[in-house]
């Protein structure tokens, strides 16, 4: 099991004040990782914060946006004058604008763009000089179904999320030299606050993701903690530039007949 054990590494994950990001920490924490957590809104900071303490983490917070070149700079130097060297960075802070493509204003196509795949390029590439410099680390993209699939209304987020795939491709391919893995995880529909009103028996969304995953259900946030333990940890040393879909088996599959049990 010493390939999965974390301790001694000091992961950063951004993002990681709520829903699967904490999550995500948590499954860290739980292998002996130290968490470095990153967020915009001081309230949820605390209370994220004190959720890790409570369960005896340690864990560290610093309030940034990642789409600030200059504040993400300054926040990596900090953190790494404060804390030491981060061994493991999780991208994970994301949004997303549900509006058709051809109404959706510019403005906020281009917001989720720099959130979700500008930001991870900004964190990856900051993260990325220590790393070289040690000749080790592993980076981890939050990627989505909607990095292989489209859906209606959500034509900003499937196109970052999309080329985060293949900024992970990229960033694999010019850094596994330096003993740095870059991966992404793709989780599919999970059993959030976010969720919560849509998972009640007899909306139509719940049935179809409950008719639409061979597992026939939605994912639970912890199930998220073995794949980011995995390619956190020297276990996936030799994985480098893929994508694992969490998702229950939705991409494995077209869907069963609707007359089929």
């Amino acid at each position: 099991m010493n390939l999965f054990n974390l301790k001694g590494k000091r992961a950063l994950i951004t993002g990681g004040t709520h829903g699967l990001g904490m999550a995500m920490a948590e499954g860290l924490a739980m292998a002996g990782a130290e968490l470095v957590i990153t967020g915009t809104t001081s309230s949820k900071m605390e209370e994220a914060l004190a959720y890790y303490l409570s369960k005896g983490y340690v864990a560290s917070g610093y309030l940034f946006d990642v789409t600030d070149e200059k504040a993400a700079q300054e926040n990596i130097e900090l953190i790494t004058k404060e804390l030491g060297e981060i061994h493991v960075l999780i991208n994970n802070a994301g949004i997303i604008k549900r509006e058709l493509a051809i109404t959706m204003p510019v403005s906020d196509f281009r917001k989720v763009i720099d959130i979700d795949l500008v930001g991870p390029f900004i964190m990856s590439q900051l993260v990325a000089k220590q790393m070289i410099e040690r000749n080790e680390g592993k980076i981890i993209n939050i990627c989505s179904m909607m990095s292989e699939l489209g859906r209606t209304n959500v034509s900003a987020y499937a196109a970052a999320k999309g080329g985060l795939k293949m900024l992970t491709r990229n960033l694999a391919t010019e850094w596994a030299r330096h003993n740095i893995q870059v991966n992404g995880i793709g989780p599919g529909y999970f059993a959030t606050t976010q969720t919560e009103p849509i998972r009640v028996d007899g909306h139509p969304f719940n049935e179809f993701i409950i008719s639409r995953t061979p597992a026939g259900r939605w994912g639970n946030p912890e199930d998220l903690a073995g794949a980011t333990v995995f390619l956190a940890s020297k276990a996936s040393d030799f994985v480098n530039g893929q994508i694992i879909y969490v998702d229950g088996g939705i991409l494995a599959t077209i869907g069963k007949p609707s007359n089929e049990n």
